[in-house]
């Protein structure tokens, strides 16, 4: 397992490097944004544990750059911010968990472990199609009769977990847990405005998002369209 290491504390660099190598990842590592986001965007890194405030190109500016390019990288922002709004922020644009320091190395490792069961998709094809609407799984991109929907990436992460589970009722702890990690949450009333928003970009193209509630159980897939 790859992971690439962006943080500019060359002590604290230096110590992931090691401890996650003694756990077998392969590790490579930067203190410079513009340098850390070449690498995450030419090497094949499963995952990517990424400081915010860095010399020449800041923690934000690399995870909106990497999700516009689609690369398939899990993303632990790892901050001294550890205000609500910053944890917000990390997570709509595009991060999978985020950690503030000082922290435990042994919860750092554990959340690199989930965000490495997390997510996984058991399907053998790249896209999951139902009816005129189809999720295509490497573009992360939910087209409707071949136009993108052009959802966030928390929309589309809302999609991708409910299409990927067809045939099961997943409940909005599960989405919040799929969305923000095992140790953080999703207010239910955000889960709905993300459903809300996809829902009607999809309508907007002219489609029915067949996503539906089952009251007091949560969310599931109605694919005989």
């Amino acid at each position: 397992m790859k992971v690439l290491i962006i943080e500019d504390s060359t002590s604290l660099r230096r110590s992931l490097r090691v401890g996650l190598s003694n756990l077998g990842f392969t590790v490579d590592d930067t203190g410079d944004g513009s340098e850390g986001l070449s690498m995450a965007l030419a090497g094949n890194y499963s995952l990517l544990i990424l400081d915010l405030m860095l010399p020449t190109l800041s923690g934000t500016a690399i995870l909106k750059a990497i999700r516009q390019a689609n690369k398939d990288i899990r993303v632990l922002i790892l901050s001294a911010k550890d205000l609500t709004e910053d944890k917000v922020d990390g997570l709509l644009n595009g991060a999978d968990d985020y950690l503030t320091k000082p922290f435990s190395f042994d919860e750092l490792h554990v959340r690199l472990l989930c965000l490495m069961r997390r997510g996984s998709l058991n399907v053998n094809d790249s896209s999951i199609n139902i009816g005129a609407i189809s999720l295509d799984l490497h573009l992360k991109q939910l087209k409707c009769g071949g136009t993108d929907a052009n959802l966030t990436p928390n929309e589309y992460k809302v999609v991708e977990c409910l299409f990927s589970n067809q045939g099961k009722v997943i409940s909005p702890e599960k989405l919040s847990e799929y969305l923000a990690g095992q140790y953080d949450a999703v207010a239910k009333n955000s889960i709905e405005a993300h459903l809300s928003s996809a829902r009607k970009k999809v309508k907007a193209l002219g489609f029915d998002l067949p996503i539906k509630t089952k009251r007091g159980f949560g969310y599931f897939v109605e694919s005989d369209l």
